[in-house]
């Protein structure tokens, strides 16, 4: 089963005069993983769809796509797939590509139907390309590693690089995961923006009682959003994403946009934020 929705792209003007539910509608992503169903966000933040795929029941096909336009969803396309749960099958093109918890299949433009299978808990990201790079799965060894932060800021961090220039070629879709010091709770902070491109946040391996607080908005109007286990936020190019949590967790980041170069981005100074 297919189930898609929009979301719409709105300017920071509009977005600081919305309440709490005005704010979750358009930028919080929640029930994103259902058993036995793909579910798709098209987002107008530079037409990146983030989405998941959870084959509780037997395998799930994602092949056509009416909010493309295109004969098959890849057509035009890229695609990073993400297994958060316990290891299952990707199948592009008739190979079989099986991803433990924490692994990353790449799938260039033009990869035709992909067929999930097993016991995975598959998140999906994808935006538009201009050319096919190859399929490549990518594991957390693979990955290019960034330590950041310190216990006594409670920010230490080991960023996880995957679909990044120096591991994996892409068109656009730049893509990791975040993983914290036991202690450490805050991520990205001191602020940043890149107006040059937006990003999509997950976050996972979070506690049934615990939450995470999203910090979003133009940095001198900063808001928030209390984000649970497995539920994504949509972050526009002019908004701050940062957050801190009630306990440990895990959080995925993706980007699209005009470049792949990781370090374009603007810092706000910390006596900036408001």
């Amino acid at each position: 089963m297919l189930r898609t929705q929009t979301r719409y792209a709105i300017d920071p003007a509009s977005a600081k005069a919305l309440d709490t539910d005005g704010l979750r509608q358009n930028f919080h992503v929640g029930h994103l993983f259902a058993e036995d169903e793909i579910v798709l966000v098209y987002s107008h933040y530079d037409r990146l769809i983030l989405g998941s795929a959870v084959p509780a029941g037997g395998p799930l096909t994602l092949s056509e796509v009416p909010e493309t336009g295109t004969e098959t969803f890849l057509e035009r396309r890229e695609m990073a797939v993400l297994n958060i749960g316990e290891t299952g099958t990707v199948s592009v093109d008739g190979r079989d590509y099986v991803l433990g918890k924490g692994e990353v299949l790449y799938i260039g433009m033009g990869g035709g139907a992909v067929t999930f299978s097993g016991q995975g808990r598959f998140y999906i990201l994808s935006a538009p390309a201009h050319q096919t790079y190859p399929t490549t799965h990518i594991q957390e060894k693979d990955a290019r590693r960034v330590k950041l932060g310190s216990r006594e800021q409670a920010n230490e961090r080991v960023i996880h690089q995957l679909l990044h220039p120096d591991v994996c070629k892409s068109c656009q879709l730049l893509m990791g995961y975040t993983k914290f010091a036991a202690g450490s709770v805050w991520n990205t902070m001191p602020a940043h923006v890149h107006d040059r491109r937006m990003e999509a946040y997950l976050y996972f391996d979070v506690d049934a009682g615990q939450r995470v607080f999203h910090f979003m908005g133009q940095p001198t109007e900063t808001r928030h959003l209390v984000m649970a286990n497995e539920e994504a936020v949509i972050s526009p190019p002019w908004s701050i994403h940062s957050g801190a949590g009630t306990g440990s967790y895990t959080f995925c980041w993706a980007m699209a946009g005009d470049n792949v170069d990781f370090t374009d981005m603007d810092m706000v100074p910390m006596e900036d934020l408001r």
